[in-house]
């Protein structure tokens, strides 16, 4: 299953006032902007998680040659030195010294040990495991790194449109307040327009607060600052899933999920566990092999010394036959047995699992998609709305108000436009984390998107200078918007 450039588009929009309000105060993107691609291959060499994951799979890879070695031969070597002293009294009274030099080598080499057998497989088992359990802190990294890049992307854009929102405002309410001055407005309007600059000011500041939360998030998973990230394109072709098929994808969550494969073989380890512990019935033979040296010497009487050298070696087969060991392996065969049971249990839950996170992902995707088109829709609605409002309040027709909640309108659906975007890409790259074929070359594809063009990635700002009001002139007779009396709409 792959992705597709060919699905439904985010369709390229008109020119609007607010890209060119924004051109006309924002920083020029740098050359050297990140990129998601950048961001992964830096979270893969610097996310101290991945780094967990690395190191566990190196220790878990340890398991198959220390399952192997219970096969292998077994060499063991002993030395010793003593010396002994003897004191007789009878017939005389004596002391005699002994000395005892020895060493010895002994080679074990199993040839029938089942518990032994099994504990290799488990190994093999485990040294799959790992690759398993690394498998999926790649996707998580991808996930993650991928998520933190569009969560800044997101938090940029929000700030962006706070500001654009609250610059629209504080036009409105200059405008007003001309117009109170002329008297062809009453001090509602103003009061009114003010009234939403504040609150503009305040999400400006909000905005500002969840950026920076988003950096320092990217930042710990890159282990660099966040300077400059390339932007979505507006005419960016969203992919969309390939087949389109929830229950192909289902199916094959079922089978390539990695937590799927690590349940799979968690049950086979409590299956083996489980022959492990009914090989305690059987018996043990091995091949035992040995050869020693040993030097003695000693004072026999006390004109005359005795002493002996010789080696040995002894080569056989050694049988151990359990006969009655207290009921416990009956006992840790049924522990192993139910154990075996819940680890069943686990992997059909982990199928399920995996076959929900498909469902769920594919349906993100699809409806994220048409959220898209339908938001795009509504844009262009509030775009003309704002437009109309503010002619029908030049004319006369539409009061202040009205003017103010079709601009809030128009930025509320901006919003959820850039936010519905990103979620959906985010659904389709977990879409493919659900069946375990998400890779980096996902990670290129999605890149494509991305674009350095003025107006499509902006610079992220440090901190900002937000909460500033206007400099509009006070309204005739006032001194300040607090001083203003208040006036029927007319």
């Amino acid at each position: 299953m792959s992705f597709a450039l060919s699905a439904v588009s985010v369709a390229a929009r008109k020119p609007l006032a607010l890209a060119a309000a924004l051109l006309a105060w924002l920083p020029m993107p740098s050359a050297l902007a990140a990129d998601l691609l950048q961001v992964y291959r830096d979270a893969q060499a610097n996310d101290a998680q991945f780094a967990s994951a690395r190191s566990q799979l190196l220790a878990t890879r340890e398991k198959l040659p220390q399952g192997r070695a219970g096969l292998l031969p077994q060499v063991a070597g002993t030395a010793g030195a003593q010396r002994t002293m003897a004191d007789y009294s009878s017939p005389v009274d004596t002391t005699r010294y002994f000395n005892a030099n020895t060493w010895a080598l002994q080679l074990t080499q199993p040839l029938f040990r089942w518990d032994r057998w099994e504990t290799y497989k488990q190994g093999e088992l485990a040294s799959l495991a790992g690759e398993v359990t690394f498998q999926q802190a790649q996707l998580d990294l991808i996930t993650r790194a991928s998520q933190a890049y569009f969560d800044v992307l997101a938090a940029q854009d929000n700030l962006y449109l706070a500001g654009a929102q609250k610059k629209a405002i504080g036009e409105q309410l200059e405008q007003a307040k001309r117009n109170f001055e002329v008297g062809t407005a009453t001090i509602t309007d103003a009061n009114d327009a003010q009234a939403r600059y504040d609150l503009a000011t305040s999400t400006e500041i909000a905005a500002q607060s969840a950026l920076e939360v988003t950096r320092a998030t990217l930042q710990q998973i890159t282990g660099k600052p966040v300077d400059e990230l390339m932007g979505l394109r507006p005419e960016a072709q969203i992919p969309g899933p390939l087949p389109a098929d929830v229950n192909a994808w289902a199916s094959q969550a079922e089978q390539t999920n990695p937590q799927v494969g690590l349940a799979s073989y968690n049950l086979e380890t409590a299956q083996r566990e489980t022959n492990k512990a009914k090989a305690g019935h059987l018996p043990s033979v091995d091949l035992v092999a040995s050869y020693g040296y040993t030097n003695a010497q000693g004072t026999a009487t006390q004109l005359s010394n005795v002493g002996s050298r010789y080696n040995s070696g002894v080569v056989g087969v050694q049988l151990n036959i359990p006969i009655f060991t207290g009921g416990q392996i009956q006992s840790r065969v049924r522990e192993t047995l139910a154990l075996a049971d819940k680890a069943a249990s686990d992997l059909e839950f982990a199928r399920r699992t995996a076959a929900q996170q498909a469902r769920q992902t594919y349906s993100g995707v699809f409806n994220g998609l048409a959220q898209v088109k339908a938001l795009e829709a509504a844009e262009r609605s509030a775009q003309s709305a704002v437009e109309s409002n503010q002619l029908g309040y030049e004319v006369g027709v539409r009061i202040n108000i009205d003017v103010l909640n079709a601009e809030a309108q128009l930025f509320s659906t901006r919003r959820d436009l850039s936010k519905a975007r990103y979620d959906t890409i985010m659904n389709g790259m977990r879409l493919k984390a659900s069946t375990g074929t998400l890779s980096e070359d996902d990670v290129v594809q999605i890149n494509t998107l991305l674009t350095q063009l003025p107006g499509a990635m902006y610079k992220v700002p440090g901190k900002m200078n937000v909460g500033s009001a206007p400099a509009a002139k006070p309204a005739r007779g006032t001194s300040s918007r607090r001083d203003m009396p208040g006036s029927p709409r007319s």
